[in-house]
C-alpha cells in the first residue's frame, strides 16, 4: 500500500478535529436552511400542546345538530372507542360566537384567544391513525407513534441551527406540577439526530429553571476544568473518526456552561411591568394553574426574542374531570367542568401571548400551533363525558405567515368523520417546516440505511392557509 495514502475519515480527522468541525457544521446548517432564504416567513416556533384531546365540538367546530338531537342514539355506525362505553348523542354545554371581521366561530370557554380571530386559522379536519394517549403523544411530535424518532423541535433546531449560542434552539417549558404527557421525557428527544437538538426542560417558575444551572465554582475554576475536559475528548474523538456522540457531548458541555448565566437571566421577569404580568394571568391569585401557565407564555415571548427556534408549552392538571396530570384535557367524565377549568387556565395567557408578540412585531415572524393529540366523540361517555375521537378534531394555527380568520377543511354534522380536506400530523409539520423556508421533502437525515424525515413518505403544505 502507498504510505503516503490515507482514507477520507482519517483525512477529515486530521484537518478538522473535534469540536471546530461541529461549529462548523453548525454554520453550513444555519447556511443552508437558516431562516434566511427568502420564502421563509417564520423563524420560531410556539407549540402550545393540549395533552389529553381537547374536544372540538366544544371548542372550535360548533354543531348545532348535536343539541338539537340531544339524547338521541347516534344515527351512524359507531366505532370502536378507547372504553367503548357509549351513551347517545352529548349536545355542547357550551355557547358559540362569532368573533372578528372574518366571523370565525369559537366557544365562550376560548373568547379571550377569540379576540384574535382575524390572525388564527383553524384547521377542523384533522385525523390521526391512533387513540391512545401516549401513542398519539408520540404521533403529533414526531410523526410516528411510538419512541425514538426525533420531535419536530429536534428537527427545527438541526434544520436552523442556533440563533443565540448561548441557549438550546429547543425549549420545554413547564411550571407549577406540570409534567410531560403521556409517553414522557421521550416526546422531545432528538431520536437519532445530533444529541445536542433534544429539548431542554425549563421550570418556568422554580428558582433553578434547570437542576445545577448555578455554577458551584468560581468561572475561572469551572472554564478551566471544561477546557481540560474538551481536549481528552477532542483527542478521543479524533482517534475514533469523529463519532457523532462524542461531538455532541463536547456540544452540549459548552452549551451548558453559557447557559448558566443566559437561563437565570431570561426566567427572571421582575423587570416586566405589573401591567404585563397582569394580562398574562401571572398576579392572579384565585387560579393558580393559570398564572403558572401565564410565567410560561411570558416566558416563551421571551425567549423569541432571544432568538430560540421551538418552544413548546405544558399544561397543568386542575384536579376537575377525569383528566389526570400527564393529559388533563382527557375528560371521559364531568366535561362540562374539566373543559371549562381547563380552558380557564389557558385562555387569558394565550391571549396575551398573541398580543404581546403582535405589539412587539414578532407575531408575523413567530408561529403558534395549538393542538392535542385527538378530539373527542359527539356522543357521551357515562353521561356526561367523551372519549377520545382520533376521525376528526380541530387545531389552530397564528402568525409566522398564516392568513388567519378563516377555517380549512370540515367535519360531518355531528363532528365525527373529516368530510372535506382530511389531513394529518404530516400536513402539519410540512405547513410549519414550509414557513421557516425547509421543503420537508429535501430535508432528510441519513439514519438505519435510508434519507429519514419528519413527514416520512407523507405530508402536504396547507397551501391555502400560507
Amino acid at each position: 500500500m502507498n504510505p503516503n495514502f490515507c482514507s477520507r475519515r482519517q483525512a477529515i480527522a486530521r484537518l478538522s478535529s473535534g469540536f471546530g468541525s461541529v461549529a462548523l457544521s453548525g454554520m453550513l446548517h444555519r447556511d443552508l436552511y437558516g431562516g434566511t432564504a427568502p420564502q421563509a416567513k417564520a423563524k420560531s416556533v410556539i407549540l402550545l400542546y393540549m395533552s389529553g384531546g381537547v374536544s372540538h365540538v366544544d371548542s372550535f367546530d360548533p354543531k348545532p345538530l348535536l343539541n338539537k338531537k340531544h339524547g338521541e342514539p347516534m344515527p351512524v355506525k359507531v366505532e370502536r372507542t378507547q372504553f367503548n362505553a357509549n351513551g347517545n348523542i352529548f349536545g355542547s354545554p357550551f355557547s358559540f360566537k362569532k368573533y372578528g371581521e372574518s366571523g370565525l366561530d369559537f366557544s365562550e370557554i376560548f373568547s379571550e384567544t377569540a379576540q384574535h380571530a382575524d390572525d388564527i386559522a383553524v384547521v377542523r379536519s384533522m385525523t390521526s391513525t391512533v387513540n391512545e394517549h401516549a401513542q398519539g403523544n408520540f404521533m403529533a411530535h414526531t410523526g410516528f407513534p411510538f419512541l425514538g424518532h426525533p420531535a419536530a423541535g429536534s428537527w427545527i433546531s438541526y434544520g436552523l441551527g442556533s440563533a443565540n449560542e448561548n441557549l438550546p434552539g429547543y425549549v420545554v417549558l413547564q411550571s407549577g406540577k406540570a409534567v410531560p404527557p403521556h409517553g414522557g421525557v421521550g416526546l422531545f428527544s432528538s431520536g437519532f439526530l445530533p444529541a445536542q437538538h433534544q429539548a431542554s426542560i425549563l421550570k418556568a417558575d422554580a428558582n433553578e429553571p434547570v437542576p445545577n444551572i448555578s455554577p458551584a465554582r468560581a468561572d475561572s475554576i469551572q472554564r478551566t476544568r471544561l477546557d481540560f475536559v474538551n481536549r481528552i475528548d477532542r483527542k478521543f474523538s479524533s482517534a475514533m473518526g469523529g463519532v457523532d456522540k462524542i461531538e455532541a457531548a463536547i456540544k452540549n458541555y459548552e452549551t451548558a456552561y453559557l447557559m448558566q448565566s443566559a437561563v437565570p437571566e431570561i426566567c427572571d421577569i421582575s423587570g416586566e411591568s405589573k401591567t404585563t404580568l397582569d394580562k398574562y394571568g401571572i398576579t392572579d391569585t384565585t387560579d393558580r394553574e393559570m398564572a403558572d401557565y401565564g410565567k410560561q407564555a411570558l416566558l416563551a415571548r421571551r425567549l423569541v426574542e432571544k432568538g430560540v427556534r421551538f418552544i413548546e408549552l405544558s399544561c397543568l392538571t386542575k384536579g376537575v374531570g377525569a383528566g389526570g396530570a400527564a393529559n388533563p384535557w382527557d375528560q371521559h367524565g364531568d366535561l362540562e367542568k374539566g373543559h371549562k377549568g381547563m380552558a380557564h387556565q389557558v385562555d387569558k395567557p394565550i391571549a396575551a401571548l398573541i398580543s404581546d408578540l403582535k405589539q412587539r412585531g414578532l407575531l408575523d415572524s413567530t408561529l403558534l400551533v395549538f393542538t392535542g393529540e385527538f378530539g373527542r366523540t359527539p356522543f357521551s361517555q357515562g353521561s356526561n363525558g367523551r372519549d377520545h375521537n382520533p376521525y376528526g378534531f380541530s387545531l389552530w394555527l397564528a402568525g409566522g405567515g398564516i392568513k388567519g380568520g378563516q377555517t380549512y377543511g370540515a367535519t360531518d354534522e355531528f363532528g365525527y368523520h373529516v368530510v372535506d380536506k382530511p389531513t394529518t400530523f404530516f400536513d402539519l409539520w410540512a405547513t410549519v417546516l414550509h414557513q421557516l423556508g425547509i421543503d420537508h421533502e429535501d430535508f432528510t437525515y441519513r439514519y438505519a440505511g435510508r434519507d429519514v424525515r419528519l413527514t416520512d413518505v407523507h405530508g402536504n403544505v396547507w397551501k391555502e392557509l400560507v
